[in-house]
């Protein structure tokens, strides 16, 4: 997208820069420094930070120097860092005007906790995995009832019994409709009691219908005890383990205590049964361990108002997402949107500017500030002189300051920064469909929001790269692939070609076939420089490349002047520059690659590069030579700008290789759209090509020698005969044709019943004397061969097909393909005795232009090859024109 639009001569942007990924950053530096037998909280706040920074200067790169390899061209100058000092102070001022404006509030509520990390985790964060679990089903006796009143319920997490509110039963449940108001006692707690309830939310038909309340540790808990106004009770520490509301089992951890408590619970004859169960279990995106539902006391901007204006943005046409599909998936998350929980237990990362007044209530009594200094005046002026205040440990979500990059990366607050007033809003969000909603959403609510404007116009989501078997890349796997190694095997432009080649949206297959091909691509293009650098005039030809210079193809004057050759190519390039340049304005850039890739290998590599060989070096004509050497040239440099934005590194070396270059390729003109063509001689070389490829198909077909030069009449109209038969010399280059015996009429030959007749196109045909092609008797020796070989095959798939017992026993899919086999072999025996009988209709027609007794001759030798007869062939010799001269000779 840049390169073509800075081509098209328009001020163009690509910031890049990086986020500092607190989570995985912080996760990774630990790790490291457990393997030193450090913890994080013996270093200290600041120790850590300092040894994060500098594991920062030492890896971070690693992600840029990959991009910088893959050639994109960026801004380097003005690379940002989401931990930069500019950036940070906008992440501060977004906070605190969003605090101002009611949207940010601080509250206990229900997140998702990483217990190994010990921080909250967006819901975005959390991925879902079926995995093989327990459902348990445990006795809950009923308080003040006999020993068979109990009510039995189902869990898929035993240890959370011990934060168990109430017991929950359908309304229309008669089972337990007699239990609705009593108390039940939850297990292994020394006899607490808590209600049995009624609500419709409960499931009668799963596991018993019995729902036990937890809602310190369920979110579907949580929001049933929210409405029904019942306790939150916590069980658990931040580290996962069991607190003191566990009893006994204070201390153990999660799935440890899952164990006890089960062994405890079949002791008491309280366990009922337990059986495999699938779960949907809840694993940190990061980390990758089981997340715990828990409440706590975090940060959260409210997001309903925020989303409603970035529903509208594209409801009113301002932002347009691609594929369109994204579009409602983007409508759907955003109508559905739950407030955002922006805080972070992490040391690495923005910290909330949020102070504390020691002493007070943190909930009650806080102070939001742009710094230190600034919260300790207000504190004073509100609390007095002697006032401490103390700043929130928590970071904010990585997220949050990257839904300010478009505008914080150019300067914003300051909206008078040059940058700001210039760039801002973008044109173009390009990113992976996988974060539409962690990244994009919530940058268009940002913008939206501070700056009033929606912050691009486009968001391009492209496909994920997996592997060649279409699994998602992942370690454990074991199918990452380095984009750095793929580059030194296969080249930067390959690589990217490949990838460019996707569909919006749609994820790639990155297979080494398709890099290998790209490559060849890549290779193809580099020997057609070759050639052209070759077969221009030399550096210090100056009148030969003023010539070349005063060429325009930009007039239909001068296109209609050109050979039908040169017409034909000029045509299609301008036809491809008008398809390419529609393509890109229109995103489809899967397209333009393949438009491009057609026309350099289909039209230009193989078609005109050969035929301006006519030109170049057998015409013998200078007129003739600059011609194609202009078109080679004018031809060649725009295939070259085209492809540029796919491919930069081979164009750009092979443009600079160029003689009389102005400028870099990469700030060169886009070629002009709208250039003159010419349909009707692009229809005639069309022709030409059928005519040719007609001529090569026979050759091949009889099994011409490559390098053997043959002879042909070409019938057809006037008309066509005329433009054909200008372009003799090419025509003989491109079909190995004999120059001197191609013949042009407007009916068949005398011998065309003697040789091969091709129809090219409707009005266009050639005759290929088949004497001239091959050696007759060795084809008809040759094919006999193969035609007893086939009828064998037949035959033996016949038989197979004849038998009841294979038909009654066979797979149907076996049934079936010998069948398909079978019918193969019939056409290609249909077809190999249609050869020889015409092989034998051409020896025959031969016969009777000479002597009938030498025609006697032949037929006898020929029968005799047919029924072996070693009566009359007695040479081990096979080739039958010489036996025929012997047997003349001897009877004479």
């Amino acid at each position: 997208m840049v390169r073509y639009h800075r081509m098209r001569g328009r001020p163009t942007l690509w910031l890049p820069g990086t986020d500092h990924a607190g989570i995985a950053t912080q996760l990774v530096v630990e790790r490291m420094l457990a393997s030193e037998g450090i913890k994080r909280v013996e270093l200290g706040r600041d120790e850590f930070e300092k040894r994060v920074w500098e594991w920062k200067e030492k890896y971070g790169g690693t992600i840029t120097n990959q991009i910088k390899r893959l050639g994109a061209s960026c801004d380097w100058t003005r690379e940002c860092f989401t931990l930069d000092e500019q950036l940070s102070r906008a992440v501060i001022e977004a906070f605190i005007r969003l605090h101002e404006k009611g949207l940010i509030y601080q509250g206990s509520y229900m997140v998702n906790w990483s217990p190994k990390l010990q921080t909250a985790v967006s819901d975005l964060e959390v991925e879902y995995s079926e995995e093989p679990g327990t459902l348990y089903y445990i006795k809950y006796r009923v308080a003040g009832g006999s020993r068979s009143d109990f009510l039995t319920i189902a869990t898929t997490r035993p240890e959370t019994l011990f934060g168990d509110v109430a017991i929950a039963v359908h309304p229309q449940d008669e089972r337990y409709s007699k239990y609705v108001g009593k108390m039940a006692i939850v297990p292994m707690t020394y006899g607490r009691h808590v209600p049995i309830i009624s609500d419709k939310y409960v499931d009668k038909d799963f596991g018993t219908g019995v729902l036990k309340i937890s809602p310190g540790h369920d979110h579907n808990d949580y929001v049933l005890a929210r409405k029904l106004g019942l306790p939150i009770l916590n069980v658990m520490n931040k580290d996962g383990t069991l607190n003191e509301v566990a009893g006994l089992y204070c201390g153990l951890d999660r799935f440890e205590a899952r164990k006890k408590l089960w062994s405890d619970l079949e002791e008491t004859d309280l366990a009922v049964k337990k059986e495999p169960h699938s779960l949907r279990v809840p694993r940190s995106q990061r980390g990758g361990e089981v997340i715990e539902p828990l409440v706590s006391k975090q940060w959260f901007v409210t997001m309903q108002p925020l989303a409603e204006k970035a529903l509208l943005a594209v409801e009113k046409g301002e932002l347009t997402i691609i594929p369109e599909r994204y579009g409602k998936i983007y409508n759907h998350w955003l109508t559905n949107i739950k407030d955002w929980c922006i805080s972070r237990q992490l040391w690495w990362g923005h910290r909330i500017p949020v102070w504390y007044i020691v002493g007070k209530d943190c909930e009650e009594e806080y102070i939001v500030a742009r710094s230190a200094e600034e919260a300790l005046r207000k504190a004073r002026d509100k609390y007095g002189k002697d006032v401490e205040v103390y700043q929130d440990p928590d970071v904010l979500d990585t997220w949050f300051s990257s839904a300010l990059w478009p505008f914080s990366t150019l300067g914003w607050p300051d909206e008078l920064a040059e940058d700001f007033k210039r760039f801002y809003p973008t044109t173009m969000l390009e990113t992976g469909h996988d974060i539409l909603f962690f990244w994009v959403a919530r940058m268009v609510m940002m913008g939206i929001e501070f700056t009033g404007t929606v912050p691009f116009s486009y968001v391009y989501l492209h496909g994920l790269i997996r592997d060649s078997q279409g699994h998602k890349m992942s370690k454990t796997l074991g199918n990452v692939i380095d984009p750095l190694d793929t580059i030194k095997e296969y080249g930067t432009d390959a690589l990217r070609f490949t990838l460019a080649l996707g569909t919006a949206g749609q994820d790639l297959n990155l297979s080494t076939e398709r890099l290998t091909a790209n490559k060849a691509f890549t290779n193809k293009l580099w020997n057609a420089g070759k050639f052209v650098l070759q077969v221009l005039p030399n550096r210090d030809n100056v009148s030969g490349w003023q010539n070349i210079e005063a060429c325009k193809f930009n007039t239909e004057g001068y296109l209609l002047r050109l050979p039908l050759p040169e017409c034909w190519v000029v045509s299609k390039l301008h036809m491809l520059i008008d398809a390419v340049t529609e393509s890109y304005n229109k995103f489809f850039f899967g397209d333009v690659g393949r438009e491009i890739y057609d026309f350099f290998w289909g039209d230009f590599a193989d078609w005109y590069i050969e035929a301006s060989k006519a030109r170049l070096y057998h015409s013998g004509d200078d007129s003739v030579v600059l011609v194609a050497q202009t078109v080679l040239l004018y031809v060649f440099e725009n295939i070259l700008k085209l492809l540029h934005p796919f491919m930069p590194f081979v164009t750009e070396e092979l443009w600079q290789a160029l003689p009389n270059r102005r400028e870099a390729l990469i700030i060169s003109s886009w070629p002009q759209t709208s250039l003159p063509r010419s349909t009707d001689l692009v229809k005639r070389f069309e022709n030409l090509q059928a005519l040719t490829r007609a001529i090569r198909n026979a050759r091949a077909e009889y099994s011409v020698e490559p390098a053997k030069r043959i002879t042909a009449s070409i019938v057809g109209s006037e008309e066509v005969i005329q433009y054909i038969s200008e372009e003799k010399e090419v025509l003989a280059l491109l079909s190995k044709l004999d120059l001197d015996n191609i013949h042009f009429a407007d009916s068949p030959p005398e011998d065309a019943k003697q040789s091969v007749h091709v129809i090219a196109s409707e009005g266009l045909e050639a005759y290929l004397p088949l004497a001239d092609m091959v050696d007759i008797s060795a084809e008809v020796l040759r094919l006999t061969k193969r035609l007893s070989k086939m009828q064998t095959e037949y035959e033996g798939l016949k038989a197979r097909l004849n038998s009841p017992k294979f038909i009654e026993k066979a797979p149907n899919d076996v049934v079936r393909g010998v069948q398909e086999k079978a019918a193969e072999a019939e056409e290609k025996i249909n077809l190999t005795k249609n050869r020889l009988a015409f092989l034998k209709s051409t020896v025959m027609l031969s016969c009777s232009a000479h002597s009938t007794f030498r025609g006697l001759c032949s037929f006898l030798l020929l029968e005799a090859y047919y029924t072996q007869s070693s009566a009359l062939i007695t040479s081990p010799e096979r080739n039958w024109l010489g036996q025929i001269r012997r047997l003349e000779q001897s009877i004479n």
